[in-house]
């Protein structure tokens, strides 16, 4: 009856791995939050990766079902990163809303998914994609020229929706320089 009682061989090496995971999270968290500020390095190292990933799909003449969910979840995220945190259109927010006319208070545009979540997901989801090449169960025979219209049309129809979105909202989802008021803009 030794194993009852938890003070058994097993409960230390479960205990014991749990630490060594522990530390493994927080050392990666660590490194994680170093980055942060490094956005262009942490870009390049991100293309790079979908560089290999590429490589390594063209080489090996498959998982084209891998790249076609790859590729949906990528356009799920750029819209999440296109769209504002407060949709006007779906919720009324006592919060900051983008402006709807030019008389409006001007305020800063803030993402539903922030640039580093973004940049983090990607990442994630390349890794997952390149891993998953090791594994044949993954490699589904299909006709790839199907899928690569399925996703064009799919991501044509989903940005002219964003971009609409855009302009009936009048925002930009991109930081160009030092944001100004319109009401303040000085003219030389």
């Amino acid at each position: 009856m030794e194993g009852l009682g938890g003070d058994g061989p097993s409960t230390a090496a479960a205990a014991a791995l749990n630490q060594r995971r522990h530390e493994a999270s927080k050392l990666f968290q660590f490194y994680l939050d170093k980055s942060t500020p490094h956005a262009l390095h942490r870009w390049i190292g991100t293309g790079v990766l979908a560089f290999v990933y590429a490589l390594r799909v063209f080489y090996l003449q498959g998982f084209y079902i891998v790249s076609y969910g790859l590729g949906i979840y990528l356009l799920n995220l750029l819209i999440g990163f296109l769209s504002p945190l407060v949709d006007p259109e779906m919720e009324p927010s006592d919060g900051p809303m983008l402006p709807t006319k030019g008389s409006d208070e001007f305020k800063p545009f803030i993402r539903r998914l922030p640039e580093f979540k973004f940049w983090y997901a990607i990442t994630k989801a390349f890794c997952i994609a390149f891993l998953m090449t090791f594994f044949s169960m993954f490699d589904v025979p299909v006709f790839w020229p199907i899928l690569l219209c399925y996703w064009l049309v799919l991501f044509v129809l989903t940005m002219r929706r964003q971009i609409m979105h855009m302009i009936k909202y009048k925002y930009i989802p991109f930081n160009i320089g030092k944001q100004v008021s319109p009401q303040k803009k000085l003219y030389i």
